[in-house]
Protein backbone atom coordinates (compact mmCIF):
# COMPACT_ATOMS: atom_id res chain seq x y z
CA UNK A 1 0.00 0.00 0.00
CA UNK A 2 1.51 3.25 -1.29
CA UNK A 3 1.42 6.48 0.84
CA UNK A 4 -1.01 8.00 -1.31
CA UNK A 5 -3.10 5.35 -1.20
CA UNK A 6 -3.47 5.12 2.50
CA UNK A 7 -4.15 8.81 2.95
CA UNK A 8 -7.50 8.58 0.68
CA UNK A 9 -7.66 5.31 2.64
CA UNK A 10 -7.21 6.74 6.09
CA UNK A 11 -10.28 8.69 6.89
CA UNK A 12 -12.61 5.52 6.23
CA UNK A 13 -10.63 3.34 7.99
CA UNK A 14 -10.84 5.66 11.31
CA UNK A 15 -14.13 6.35 10.49
CA UNK A 16 -14.74 2.52 11.02
CA UNK A 17 -12.62 2.40 14.21
CA UNK A 18 -14.73 5.08 15.52
CA UNK A 19 -17.85 3.72 14.96
CA UNK A 20 -19.49 2.01 17.91
CA UNK A 21 -23.44 1.25 16.66
CA UNK A 22 -25.16 0.54 19.93
CA UNK A 23 -26.84 2.36 22.44
CA UNK A 24 -24.95 4.36 25.30
CA UNK A 25 -25.38 3.44 28.86
CA UNK A 26 -26.17 -0.09 29.62
CA UNK A 27 -24.62 0.21 33.42
CA UNK A 28 -27.80 0.57 35.17
CA UNK A 29 -28.44 -3.47 36.56
CA UNK A 30 -31.67 -5.07 35.53
CA UNK A 31 -33.57 -7.61 37.01
CA UNK A 32 -32.99 -11.28 35.70
CA UNK A 33 -36.52 -13.33 36.12
CA UNK A 34 -37.02 -16.78 35.31
CA UNK A 35 -37.63 -16.53 31.66
CA UNK A 36 -33.65 -15.11 31.63
CA UNK A 37 -32.87 -18.74 33.46
CA UNK A 38 -30.71 -19.84 31.07
CA UNK A 39 -28.48 -16.67 30.43
CA UNK A 40 -24.15 -17.43 31.99
CA UNK A 41 -23.32 -14.70 34.89
CA UNK A 42 -19.47 -13.05 34.56
CA UNK A 43 -18.36 -11.80 38.13
CA UNK A 44 -15.10 -9.38 37.43
CA UNK A 45 -13.69 -7.17 39.85
CA UNK A 46 -13.05 -3.39 37.56
CA UNK A 47 -10.42 -0.84 38.93
CA UNK A 48 -10.70 2.11 37.08
CA UNK A 49 -8.72 5.89 36.39
CA UNK A 50 -11.57 7.38 35.02
CA UNK A 51 -13.67 10.16 36.50
CA UNK A 52 -16.99 8.58 37.90
CA UNK A 53 -19.78 10.49 35.68
CA UNK A 54 -22.43 11.06 38.47
CA UNK A 55 -24.66 8.60 36.15
CA UNK A 56 -25.63 5.30 37.21
CA UNK A 57 -25.88 4.40 33.28
CA UNK A 58 -22.39 5.34 32.33
CA UNK A 59 -21.05 5.20 36.08
CA UNK A 60 -17.46 6.34 34.57
CA UNK A 61 -16.53 8.83 32.17
CA UNK A 62 -13.23 9.30 29.41
CA UNK A 63 -11.89 12.31 31.99
CA UNK A 64 -9.09 11.46 34.20
CA UNK A 65 -9.65 10.60 38.13
CA UNK A 66 -6.59 11.68 40.45
CA UNK A 67 -7.41 8.38 42.85
CA UNK A 68 -8.61 5.27 41.45
CA UNK A 69 -12.02 3.53 41.89
CA UNK A 70 -12.84 -0.39 43.01
CA UNK A 71 -16.27 -1.54 41.14
CA UNK A 72 -17.79 -5.24 42.02
CA UNK A 73 -19.67 -5.58 38.37
CA UNK A 74 -21.97 -9.02 37.34
CA UNK A 75 -22.91 -9.34 33.34
CA UNK A 76 -25.65 -11.77 32.32
CA UNK A 77 -24.64 -13.24 28.93
CA UNK A 78 -27.82 -14.55 26.67
CA UNK A 79 -27.83 -18.28 25.91
CA UNK A 80 -28.22 -17.85 22.45
CA UNK A 81 -25.41 -15.74 20.88
CA UNK A 82 -22.41 -16.51 17.94
CA UNK A 83 -19.08 -17.00 20.00
CA UNK A 84 -16.79 -13.97 19.87
CA UNK A 85 -19.39 -11.16 19.74
CA UNK A 86 -21.05 -8.99 22.17
CA UNK A 87 -24.38 -9.20 21.99
CA UNK A 88 -25.10 -5.66 22.38
CA UNK A 89 -29.24 -3.81 23.53
CA UNK A 90 -30.97 -2.47 20.52
CA UNK A 91 -32.67 -0.49 23.06
CA UNK A 92 -32.31 0.39 26.86
CA UNK A 93 -33.29 -1.50 28.99
CA UNK A 94 -31.66 -4.59 27.61
CA UNK A 95 -32.98 -7.89 27.66
CA UNK A 96 -30.96 -10.77 29.60
CA UNK A 97 -32.70 -12.90 27.41
CA UNK A 98 -31.01 -11.53 24.11
CA UNK A 99 -28.54 -8.99 24.61
CA UNK A 100 -25.46 -9.07 27.40
CA UNK A 101 -27.07 -6.97 30.57
CA UNK A 102 -25.46 -5.50 33.97
CA UNK A 103 -27.00 -7.25 36.82
CA UNK A 104 -25.35 -6.10 39.33
CA UNK A 105 -22.57 -2.61 40.55
CA UNK A 106 -21.21 -2.25 43.63
CA UNK A 107 -18.80 -0.01 44.50
CA UNK A 108 -15.49 -0.88 46.85
CA UNK A 109 -14.49 1.68 48.88
CA UNK A 110 -11.47 -0.14 50.07
CA UNK A 111 -8.26 -2.22 48.95
CA UNK A 112 -9.62 -5.41 52.08
CA UNK A 113 -12.83 -5.16 49.84
CA UNK A 114 -11.13 -5.98 46.98
CA UNK A 115 -9.00 -8.60 48.87
CA UNK A 116 -12.27 -10.03 50.39
CA UNK A 117 -14.06 -10.05 46.77
CA UNK A 118 -10.82 -12.11 45.41
CA UNK A 119 -11.11 -14.58 48.04
CA UNK A 120 -14.90 -15.15 47.67
CA UNK A 121 -14.42 -15.28 43.78
CA UNK A 122 -11.04 -17.14 42.97
CA UNK A 123 -10.81 -19.80 40.69
CA UNK A 124 -8.07 -22.02 41.37
CA UNK A 125 -5.91 -19.05 42.67
CA UNK A 126 -5.73 -17.73 38.69
CA UNK A 127 -6.11 -14.05 38.24
CA UNK A 128 -6.64 -12.57 34.86
CA UNK A 129 -6.65 -8.35 34.41
CA UNK A 130 -7.78 -7.34 31.12
CA UNK A 131 -6.47 -3.92 29.51
CA UNK A 132 -8.55 -2.58 27.13
CA UNK A 133 -7.19 -0.10 23.89
CA UNK A 134 -7.81 3.02 22.18
CA UNK A 135 -11.48 4.29 21.48
CA UNK A 136 -13.62 2.35 24.57
CA UNK A 137 -16.01 3.82 26.91
CA UNK A 138 -16.09 1.85 30.77
CA UNK A 139 -19.07 -0.20 29.40
CA UNK A 140 -17.20 -1.16 26.37
CA UNK A 141 -14.65 -2.69 27.92
CA UNK A 142 -16.86 -4.46 30.63
CA UNK A 143 -19.11 -6.16 28.15
CA UNK A 144 -16.09 -7.46 26.01
CA UNK A 145 -14.00 -9.01 29.50
CA UNK A 146 -17.09 -10.76 29.80
CA UNK A 147 -17.59 -12.18 26.49
CA UNK A 148 -13.49 -13.07 25.88
CA UNK A 149 -14.52 -14.55 29.91
CA UNK A 150 -16.94 -16.60 28.97
CA UNK A 151 -16.15 -17.32 25.27
CA UNK A 152 -12.39 -18.97 26.65
CA UNK A 153 -13.72 -21.42 29.04
CA UNK A 154 -10.74 -20.18 31.54
CA UNK A 155 -10.98 -21.01 35.12
CA UNK A 156 -9.67 -17.45 36.28
CA UNK A 157 -10.98 -14.78 38.26
CA UNK A 158 -11.52 -12.14 35.64
CA UNK A 159 -10.17 -8.53 36.67
CA UNK A 160 -10.70 -4.89 34.76
CA UNK A 161 -8.58 -2.54 34.60
CA UNK A 162 -9.95 0.42 32.25
CA UNK A 163 -8.48 3.59 31.66
CA UNK A 164 -9.47 7.11 30.57
CA UNK A 165 -10.37 6.86 26.83
CA UNK A 166 -13.05 9.63 25.48
CA UNK A 167 -13.94 6.89 23.15
CA UNK A 168 -13.52 9.61 20.28
CA UNK A 169 -12.36 9.67 16.67
CA UNK A 170 -10.07 12.63 17.78
CA UNK A 171 -9.01 11.49 20.92
CA UNK A 172 -6.03 9.20 19.77
CA UNK A 173 -3.28 11.27 21.41
CA UNK A 174 -5.84 11.73 24.32
CA UNK A 175 -6.11 8.55 24.96
CA UNK A 176 -2.09 7.69 24.80
CA UNK A 177 -1.58 10.10 27.23
CA UNK A 178 -4.29 8.85 29.96
CA UNK A 179 -2.39 5.47 29.71
CA UNK A 180 0.94 7.39 30.68
CA UNK A 181 -1.36 8.45 33.77
CA UNK A 182 -2.45 5.63 34.08
CA UNK A 183 0.53 3.20 34.66
CA UNK A 184 1.22 3.46 38.46
CA UNK A 185 -2.38 2.70 39.35
CA UNK A 186 -2.00 -0.16 37.10
CA UNK A 187 1.34 -1.15 38.54
CA UNK A 188 -0.17 -0.84 42.02
CA UNK A 189 -3.23 -2.75 41.79
CA UNK A 190 -1.14 -5.87 40.19
CA UNK A 191 1.03 -5.82 43.32
CA UNK A 192 -1.68 -5.30 45.46
CA UNK A 193 -3.24 -8.72 43.90
CA UNK A 194 0.22 -10.37 43.67
CA UNK A 195 0.65 -9.74 47.89
CA UNK A 196 -3.00 -11.61 48.05
CA UNK A 197 -2.17 -14.93 49.33
CA UNK A 198 -5.07 -16.49 47.31
CA UNK A 199 -3.59 -15.48 44.03
CA UNK A 200 -1.06 -18.13 43.19
CA UNK A 201 -0.47 -16.22 39.41
CA UNK A 202 -2.01 -13.68 36.95
CA UNK A 203 -1.87 -13.42 33.29
CA UNK A 204 -1.98 -10.12 31.71
CA UNK A 205 -3.91 -9.83 28.83
CA UNK A 206 -3.52 -6.10 27.44
CA UNK A 207 -5.08 -5.19 23.17
CA UNK A 208 -3.91 -2.30 21.29
CA UNK A 209 -3.07 0.94 23.28
CA UNK A 210 -3.34 -1.03 26.52
CA UNK A 211 -0.65 -3.07 25.62
CA UNK A 212 1.49 0.01 26.05
CA UNK A 213 0.31 0.52 29.82
CA UNK A 214 0.85 -2.98 30.38
CA UNK A 215 4.35 -2.65 29.21
CA UNK A 216 4.73 0.76 30.89
CA UNK A 217 3.50 -0.59 34.17
CA UNK A 218 5.80 -3.82 33.89
CA UNK A 219 9.02 -1.88 32.81
CA UNK A 220 8.18 0.48 35.81
CA UNK A 221 8.05 -2.23 38.48
CA UNK A 222 11.08 -3.58 37.03
CA UNK A 223 12.82 -0.10 37.60
CA UNK A 224 11.80 -0.65 40.98
CA UNK A 225 12.69 -3.96 42.40
CA UNK A 226 14.95 -5.47 39.28
CA UNK A 227 12.31 -7.70 38.12
CA UNK A 228 8.32 -8.18 37.95
CA UNK A 229 6.96 -9.72 40.29
CA UNK A 230 7.02 -13.86 40.13
CA UNK A 231 3.21 -14.31 40.17
CA UNK A 232 2.94 -12.67 36.93
CA UNK A 233 3.35 -16.15 35.01
CA UNK A 234 1.56 -14.67 31.43
CA UNK A 235 1.43 -11.42 29.18
CA UNK A 236 -0.66 -11.53 26.56
CA UNK A 237 -0.19 -8.57 24.07
CA UNK A 238 -2.87 -8.60 21.11
CA UNK A 239 -2.36 -6.25 18.29
CA UNK A 240 0.21 -4.28 20.07
CA UNK A 241 0.08 -0.96 19.27
CA UNK A 242 3.91 -0.24 19.92
CA UNK A 243 6.53 1.25 18.43
CA UNK A 244 8.65 -1.92 18.05
CA UNK A 245 11.75 -0.26 19.16
CA UNK A 246 10.37 1.27 22.19
CA UNK A 247 9.29 -2.14 23.01
CA UNK A 248 12.50 -3.81 22.89
CA UNK A 249 12.96 -1.12 25.25
CA UNK A 250 10.74 -1.71 27.81
CA UNK A 251 11.02 -5.71 27.76
CA UNK A 252 14.75 -4.86 28.11
CA UNK A 253 14.38 -2.85 31.32
CA UNK A 254 11.62 -4.71 32.87
CA UNK A 255 14.73 -7.11 34.61
CA UNK A 256 15.23 -10.77 35.12
CA UNK A 257 13.70 -12.99 35.42
CA UNK A 258 10.49 -12.08 32.69
CA UNK A 259 7.00 -13.51 32.31
CA UNK A 260 6.37 -15.38 29.88
CA UNK A 261 5.31 -13.62 26.70
CA UNK A 262 2.92 -13.91 23.87
CA UNK A 263 1.90 -11.61 20.77
CA UNK A 264 -0.77 -11.66 18.52
CA UNK A 265 0.09 -10.07 14.98
CA UNK A 266 -1.87 -9.64 11.87
CA UNK A 267 -0.27 -7.82 9.26
CA UNK A 268 -3.80 -7.15 8.26
CA UNK A 269 -4.36 -4.96 10.87
CA UNK A 270 -5.69 -1.73 9.36
CA UNK A 271 -6.06 -0.13 12.94
CA UNK A 272 -2.14 -0.52 13.25
CA UNK A 273 -1.63 0.87 9.90
CA UNK A 274 -3.22 4.04 10.75
CA UNK A 275 -1.68 4.21 13.95
CA UNK A 276 1.64 3.85 12.14
CA UNK A 277 0.74 6.88 9.87
CA UNK A 278 -0.67 8.92 13.11
CA UNK A 279 2.76 8.83 14.51
CA UNK A 280 5.12 9.37 11.88
CA UNK A 281 5.13 5.94 9.75
CA UNK A 282 6.26 3.83 12.89
CA UNK A 283 6.05 0.21 12.46
CA UNK A 284 4.38 -1.35 15.02
CA UNK A 285 4.86 -4.54 17.03
CA UNK A 286 1.49 -6.08 16.01
CA UNK A 287 1.99 -6.00 12.27
CA UNK A 288 4.92 -7.23 12.21
CA UNK A 289 5.98 -10.93 10.55
CA UNK A 290 7.61 -13.55 12.84
CA UNK A 291 8.73 -15.63 10.27
CA UNK A 292 10.75 -13.13 8.96
CA UNK A 293 14.36 -12.13 9.76
CA UNK A 294 15.70 -11.29 12.56
CA UNK A 295 12.57 -11.15 14.18
CA UNK A 296 11.97 -15.15 14.35
CA UNK A 297 15.54 -15.19 15.67
CA UNK A 298 15.48 -12.46 17.92
CA UNK A 299 11.82 -13.09 19.41
CA UNK A 300 12.96 -17.11 19.76
CA UNK A 301 16.38 -15.84 21.55
CA UNK A 302 14.19 -13.46 24.31
CA UNK A 303 11.56 -16.49 25.01
CA UNK A 304 8.63 -14.31 23.10
CA UNK A 305 6.11 -15.92 21.69
CA UNK A 306 4.62 -14.58 18.65
CA UNK A 307 0.90 -15.99 16.91
CA UNK A 308 0.08 -14.57 13.63
CA UNK A 309 -3.49 -14.11 12.82
CA UNK A 310 -3.18 -12.77 9.54
CA UNK A 311 -5.65 -15.55 7.74
CA UNK A 312 -7.72 -15.60 10.72
CA UNK A 313 -11.34 -14.14 9.60
CA UNK A 314 -13.77 -12.78 11.85
CA UNK A 315 -16.39 -9.89 11.64
CA UNK A 316 -14.21 -7.07 12.55
CA UNK A 317 -13.55 -4.75 9.00
CA UNK A 318 -10.55 -3.70 10.83
CA UNK A 319 -8.87 -7.02 11.94
CA UNK A 320 -7.89 -5.50 15.36
CA UNK A 321 -9.78 -7.97 17.26
CA UNK A 322 -9.62 -11.17 16.23
CA UNK A 323 -8.32 -12.64 19.22
CA UNK A 324 -11.24 -11.81 20.66
CA UNK A 325 -13.64 -12.83 17.97
CA UNK A 326 -12.36 -15.88 16.76
CA UNK A 327 -14.30 -18.44 18.84
CA UNK A 328 -10.92 -20.40 18.44
CA UNK A 329 -7.87 -18.03 19.35
CA UNK A 330 -10.73 -16.99 22.60
CA UNK A 331 -10.87 -20.98 23.31
CA UNK A 332 -6.56 -21.07 23.08
CA UNK A 333 -6.28 -17.92 25.57
CA UNK A 334 -8.65 -19.49 28.34
CA UNK A 335 -7.46 -23.50 28.00
CA UNK A 336 -3.64 -23.18 26.97
CA UNK A 337 -2.13 -19.84 28.13
CA UNK A 338 -4.06 -19.48 31.37
CA UNK A 339 -2.39 -22.59 32.38
CA UNK A 340 1.05 -21.92 31.22
CA UNK A 341 0.72 -24.50 28.70
CA UNK A 342 2.95 -23.46 24.63
CA UNK A 343 0.69 -23.23 21.61
CA UNK A 344 3.02 -26.22 19.41
CA UNK A 345 3.70 -29.06 21.52
CA UNK A 346 4.06 -32.89 21.49
CA UNK A 347 0.02 -32.55 21.71
CA UNK A 348 -0.99 -30.44 18.58
CA UNK A 349 0.19 -31.30 15.36
CA UNK A 350 -0.19 -30.12 12.17
CA UNK A 351 -2.93 -31.02 10.77
CA UNK A 352 -5.21 -30.43 14.66
CA UNK A 353 -5.25 -27.53 17.24
CA UNK A 354 -3.89 -24.44 16.35
CA UNK A 355 -2.01 -24.93 13.22
CA UNK A 356 -6.08 -26.21 11.98
CA UNK A 357 -7.35 -22.63 13.84
CA UNK A 358 -5.61 -20.66 11.83
CA UNK A 359 -4.62 -22.28 9.04
CA UNK A 360 -1.33 -22.52 9.34
CA UNK A 361 -0.09 -19.45 10.61
CA UNK A 362 0.28 -20.07 14.36
CA UNK A 363 3.76 -20.39 15.07
CA UNK A 364 5.46 -20.75 18.57
CA UNK A 365 8.96 -18.78 17.74
CA UNK A 366 11.07 -21.89 17.36
CA UNK A 367 8.71 -24.23 16.62
CA UNK A 368 6.90 -23.04 13.07
CA UNK A 369 3.89 -24.94 13.22
CA UNK A 370 2.65 -24.13 9.25
CA UNK A 371 4.66 -21.72 6.57
CA UNK A 372 2.45 -18.26 5.90
CA UNK A 373 1.83 -17.80 2.58
CA UNK A 374 0.77 -14.34 2.90
CA UNK A 375 3.63 -11.63 2.44
CA UNK A 376 3.75 -8.93 5.12
CA UNK A 377 1.87 -5.90 4.76
CA UNK A 378 3.86 -2.95 3.78
CA UNK A 379 1.59 -0.29 5.27
CA UNK A 380 3.62 2.91 4.41
CA UNK A 381 6.41 3.92 2.53
CA UNK A 382 10.10 4.81 4.40
CA UNK A 383 9.81 8.57 3.86
CA UNK A 384 13.65 8.79 4.37
CA UNK A 385 15.34 5.53 4.40
CA UNK A 386 18.64 6.48 4.22
CA UNK A 387 18.81 8.41 7.26
CA UNK A 388 16.21 5.80 9.21
CA UNK A 389 16.79 2.43 9.95
CA UNK A 390 14.51 -0.92 8.84
CA UNK A 391 12.31 -1.69 12.20
CA UNK A 392 14.18 -5.32 12.25
CA UNK A 393 17.24 -4.24 12.47
CA UNK A 394 15.81 -1.62 15.38
CA UNK A 395 14.30 -4.43 17.22
CA UNK A 396 17.90 -6.14 16.93
CA UNK A 397 19.71 -3.49 18.17
CA UNK A 398 17.47 -2.64 21.33
CA UNK A 399 15.89 -6.06 22.52
CA UNK A 400 18.82 -6.87 24.74
CA UNK A 401 19.41 -4.64 28.10
CA UNK A 402 22.50 -2.58 27.59
CA UNK A 403 25.18 -2.49 30.35
CA UNK A 404 24.52 1.25 30.38
CA UNK A 405 20.69 0.51 31.16
CA UNK A 406 21.38 -1.81 33.84
CA UNK A 407 20.59 0.61 36.90
CA UNK A 408 17.98 1.49 35.37
CA UNK A 409 16.67 -1.92 36.32
CA UNK A 410 18.17 -2.33 39.68
CA UNK A 411 17.76 -0.32 43.11
CA UNK A 412 18.84 -0.99 46.53
CA UNK A 413 16.35 -2.94 48.91
CA UNK A 414 15.63 0.58 51.14
CA UNK A 415 15.00 2.22 47.60
CA UNK A 416 12.92 -0.76 46.08
CA UNK A 417 10.66 0.04 49.47
CA UNK A 418 10.12 3.48 49.37
CA UNK A 419 8.89 3.21 45.82
CA UNK A 420 6.31 0.87 46.90
CA UNK A 421 5.30 2.45 49.95
CA UNK A 422 2.04 4.76 49.48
Amino acid sequence: MTLSVLRLWLPGALLTLAGCGHPSGVMQPVALTVATSGTTQVDMLVATTRQPSGDPRTLFNGERSPKPYLTDVAVSIPQKRDAGTVQWPRRLPPNPATDFAVTRVKQLDTVSEGRAWFRKHIEGGHALVFIHGFNNKYEDSVFRLAQIVHDSGMQATPMLFTWPSRAELTGYEYDKESTNYSRTALEQSLRVLAQDPNVKDITILAHSMGTWLAMESLRQMGIRDGHVNAKIHNVILASPDIDIQVFAKQFAEMGSPKPKFTIFVSQDDRALAASSFITGNVSRLGAIDPSKEPYRSRLEEAGITAIDLTKVKTGDSLHHGKFAESPEIVQLIGQRLMTGQTLTDSNISLGQGVAAVVGGTARSVGAIAGATVAAPLTAVEQSSPARRKPAATVLEDTLHDEPQSSPLTQCTPMESERHVRP
